[in-house]
């Protein structure tokens, strides 16, 4: 790809290609990457039935390939300047291959986790190697609310599309069958970069030296330990198990590890002055905001059409033909007023709160029995068209961060929020909720019913007892609902009274040649340190 912008844009490590295909061939490898993974957990209860796994093994496995995931950000940079495209893309497929095969056959949780990370890991260098090498055809100014906003569409709409390819294996065959077909066109893609890729470097080498790879590990041990407890709190009933204790503490002694040697080592995995930036606390108070109002797309919904409504998993997923719709239309929204007329970073907010606080008000006035299923098309429309919006601008908003270091520590920071933590708190926050105002409101109803109503009805007493536990949930859903749609409209009004002129003007990144010679110069200095010691 070329550096210079006054130069037409190419790709050099390809050849047979003709130059206008090339980019297509790179969003197609992408969105095959983008649909893989070590575990896929839309068909977590069938891989939980179909195995010796609990549920929440099987989520905790899939969001630690998103820990992984937002480990890499830190040296995404550092890798693309030592490792070459061609050795790239072969080192990841090959692991990505041999990921999918363990954990298509492992039951150990242990190596489930460990491989799911690698694989995160992984599938993201393969993803930003991709993604980089087409920078330039994307946005030529390196405008990155251009680039953020092709990005959340082509993940999102990978998500939507694995997850239908998931609910039809599972229906008429096996989730099996997923894995084997991504290891297919894996093996197939390794095949055509094998063919077709140079191997050249394209940007000059630099070593990996200087790297905090303790620091990485611990700050993955943290993450991971919010995450055990985030998922497997419910389970373990919270802080009356040991295991959620134990997880706690070695988990805020890991914190403070990683803060105590931030302090005093050179060149930190994320350095004190990234953490204590206000963009970045900023968008993580955000992002875990979103994320709790956004926890009934995870929970109810599926108790709504399983339990209430009686759709199979086929027909729920059909529903994820209209969240892809709501995803392109929020891309191309965010694209037309966010990247090309720079609306604020207020206004896009404003908009898409507005849009969340639609979904709670649509689900909180039209929840009940007998929901047809054309009604659910527009609030999923809606939150879908939301999570874009506000996933793009929150992103954007990093970059305001100095290249290249601290945005990507920041990137770091971000992603392992509001691709794992973030979900799971929210999750967990409203699930616990409905267990208690479910019980609550179960009790109310059982004490409404007496011995002679019992013995003047004609309805069985199973029966009667799932109407209860059915009338309920529906309560529950709406009351949560309801105080979500409280705290949505209460984050709406806060984000309307605070002004702020700021637009996305300067989001330019810096071109890899000077990101190149920023990081030279890094080294050299932080080796001539090392030599003066």
């Amino acid at each position: 790809m070329s550096w210079n912008n006054n130069q037409p844009f190419s790709i050099p490590q390809i050849r047979f290609i003709p130059e206008k295909m090339k980019p297509w061939i790179i969003i197609l490898f992408m969105m095959v990457l983008q649909c893989t993974g070590g575990i896929y957990m839309a068909a977590v209860n069938e891989i939980a039935g179909s195995t010796q796994l609990l549920k929440e093994d099987v989520m905790m496995a899939g969001f630690s390939s998103l820990i992984g995931m937002a480990l890499y950000f830190v040296l995404m940079f550092r890798l693309k300047n030592a490792v070459r495209p061609k050795t790239t893309l072969s080192i990841t497929l090959c692991m990505l291959i041999f990921g999918n095969l363990i954990c298509m056959h492992t039951e150990s949780v242990l190596v489930l986790v460990t491989v799911c990370c690698l694989t995160g890991f992984f599938r993201l260098w393969a993803i930003f190697e991709l993604n980089s090498t087409i920078q330039l055809w994307i946005t030529p100014k390196r405008d990155m609310s251009v680039f953020f906003t092709y990005i959340f569409l082509t993940v999102n709409a990978a998500m939507q599309i694995s997850g239908l390819g998931l609910a039809f294996f599972s229906t008429w065959a096996s989730w099996h069958y997923m894995h084997w077909i991504m290891i297919v066109l894996m093996a197939a893609m390794w095949l055509v970069v094998l063919i077709i890729y140079r191997d050249i470097p394209i940007m000059p080498h630099l070593p990996l030296s200087g790297i905090d790879w303790i620091g990485m590990l611990m700050w993955g041990a943290t993450a991971m330990s919010a995450l055990f407890v985030l998922i497997y709190g419910e389970h373990y009933d919270w802080w009356y198990s040991e295991h959620i204790r134990f997880a706690t503490v070695f988990g805020v002694a890991t914190l403070l590890l990683n803060l105590l040697r931030a302090s005093f080592i050179r060149n930190p995995y994320i350095s004190l002055k990234t953490l204590i930036m206000p963009i970045v606390s900023m968008s993580i108070i955000a992002v875990i905001l979103v994320n709790l109002l956004l926890a009934p797309s995870h929970i109810f919904e599926q108790a709504l059409m399983s339990s209430v409504l009686g759709y199979d998993g086929l027909y729920a997923a059909s529903l994820n033909y209209i969240s892809l719709a709501g995803i392109a239309v929020g891309a191309v929204f965010t694209w037309i007023c966010f990247a090309v007329r720079k609306w604020t970073y207020q206004r896009m907010l404003v908009i898409g709160f507005s849009l969340l606080t639609i979904y709670l008000a649509y689900f909180y006035f039209r929840i009940d029995y007998n929901i047809p299923k054309e009604t659910l098309m527009l609030p999923i429309f809606v939150r879908s068209m939301a999570q874009v919006v506000i996933s793009t601008v929150l992103l954007t908003s990093i970059t305001r961060l100095p290249f290249p270091f601290h945005f990507t520590e920041g990137v770091c920071l971000h992603n392992l929020f509001s691709s794992a933590l973030a979900a799971n708190i929210g999750t967990a926050i409203v699930g616990r909720w409905l267990k208690v105002v479910m019980e609550r409101n179960a009790m109310l109803l059982y004490e409404r019913i007496d011995n002679i109503t019992l013995s003047t009805s004609h309805t069985h007493i199973d029966k009667l007892y799932g109407m209860i536990q059915i009338q309920s949930l529906l309560e529950s859903m709406k009351e949560i609902y309801g105080w979500l749609l409280f705290i949505a409209i209460l984050c709406l009004l806060g984000l309307m009274l605070r002004y702020s002129r700021i637009r996305p003007m300067r989001v330019i990144e810096p071109t890899y040649q000077a990101i190149n010679k920023f990081i030279r110069h890094d080294i050299r200095l932080r080796l001539s340190k090392r030599n003066l010691n």
